[in-house]
């Protein structure tokens, strides 16, 4: 299992347990937004939250260009779960029926037939949510839509409408737009799954207004989002037509019938840079300090991960770095093969094939410092671990990982009170 994977694990057990199967809509409490949301952005651990800081040398950094959280801390400080509506309840009065629910999508939809379908009304601990089988004589397809109330100026309703970066998460488009209301829409074409080892698309459309309203509609090319074949090309409503569906009034009576959520708490001094992701320019700053010139083509990350896109005219690679507090890892215990450094500083290397696909080269430093700080930094020879590699080797070399692993500017330390 990839480092990315590992801090993810937590959210990815409760969020991939959501399906579009309208038999399991009731049943089934994650939103498929908060799924890749958690699935690319977060991570997720138990115990106390912990700062990690870069500390000024040579010259090379400004005093706060990096601070924020260990991975333990992470989902709290860059992502934090959903803030409960008011009360911390997410059920209404119960004004909006499920049935209505039904009636209010096969309003919105175009001519055809609508089937297994599976709601829950605004009275529901789950919170309002609507799905079914759709045929415009096309091929049946699902859809998906929820609703819940969000701070409109917190965290997670920016996340919610951000688009991923399409070296790193491939997509055959997406855009974020400002309405003229000052809402924002967030809207997605890409895949079930990343690896593209099925052809399910799935076609997305998020809305968050000024007033927190968040509805959130998916639509797949098959009648389920997984486990179903591919029935058509293409999922059956247009970008426009899903645009349509979530800028609707319709669904206001029962936004307005569900509690209006709490502001978000403000972070942590230390975190307000890690939600402008300025973890990974403290990454970049430092491979400029290391003499590394490679040219960055394209970054991200959040919270104490971050990644690169370096392009030295030979192909794409992407470089990226994982840090948490990990005391006691069993990477390091045992009959582990790693070596130890004179201060202590375990460290493992690894030359073989990537965790995600067995044709991509990776390249990776693991290390584990007697202070219980684990920095691992991977390098690949393409930009994307789920696609076909684009270079013979990664762009860095493992004595490049090893310098910026090993680096002495990180450092753990108590959050600020």
């Amino acid at each position: 299992m990839s480092f990315e994977d590992e801090l993810a694990e937590a959210l990815r057990r409760t969020g991939e347990g959501f399906t579009t199967d309208p038999a399991a809509l009731t049943n089934g409490g994650g939103e498929r937004g908060r799924r890749l949301v958690a699935r690319r952005r977060t991570a997720v651990a138990g115990g106390s939250v912990l700062a990690l800081v870069l500390i000024a040398t040579a010259g090379a950094y400004s005093a706060g260009l990096f601070g924020g959280s260990g991975a333990e801390g992470a989902a709290r400080v860059a992502a934090p779960a959903p803030t409960p509506p008011g009360n911390g309840r997410l059920t209404g009065t119960g004004a909006v029926s499920a049935d209505q629910m039904i009636g209010n999508l096969k309003a919105l939809l175009p001519a055809g037939r609508l089937t297994e379908t599976r709601a829950r009304g605004t009275g529901d601990e789950l919170g309002p949510r609507v799905g079914a089988v759709y045929d415009d004589g096309k091929g049946p397809a699902a859809i998906s839509l929820g609703l819940q109330r969000v701070d409109p100026f917190g965290i997670q309703a920016r996340a919610q409408t951000e688009c991923e970066d399409g070296n790193v998460h491939p997509h055959d488009d997406c855009r974020t737009e400002q309405l003229p209301d000052g809402s924002r829409l967030l809207l997605h074409q890409g895949y079930e799954y990343p690896d593209r080892r099925v052809d399910t698309k799935v076609w997305r459309a998020v809305l968050v207004t000024v007033q927190g309203f968040l509805v959130d509609a998916s639509e797949w090319n098959a009648a389920s989002d997984k486990g179903a074949p591919v029935s058509r090309t293409d999922p059956p409503l247009t970008v426009a037509q899903l645009k349509n569906l979530v800028t609707s009034d319709t669904w206001h009576a029962a936004l307005n019938d569900l509690p209006a959520a709490d502001p978000e708490p403000a972070p942590p001094p230390e975190s307000l840079v890690l939600r402008d992701r300025k973890a990974v320019d403290a990454l970049e700053q430092l491979m400029t300090r290391l003499g590394i010139t490679v040219p960055v083509v394209s970054k991200g990350g959040q919270g104490t991960y971050g990644y690169v896109v370096l392009d030295d005219g030979k192909g794409k690679s992407l470089v990226q770095i994982n840090v948490q507090s990990a005391a006691d890892h069993p990477g390091f215990t045992g009959n582990s093969a790693f070596t130890t450094e004179s201060d202590g500083t375990k460290v493992k290397t690894l030359a073989g094939p990537g965790e995600k696909n067995g044709g991509v080269t990776q390249w990776k430093v693991d290390t584990l410092r007697k202070d219980g700080l684990r920095v691992v930094v991977s390098a690949f020879n393409t930009a994307d671990q789920n696609g076909p590699a684009t270079r013979p080797a990664p762009a860095l070399t493992l004595g490049q990982l090893r310098q910026i692993a090993l680096a002495p500017e990180w450092k753990l330390r108590a959050p600020t009170p």
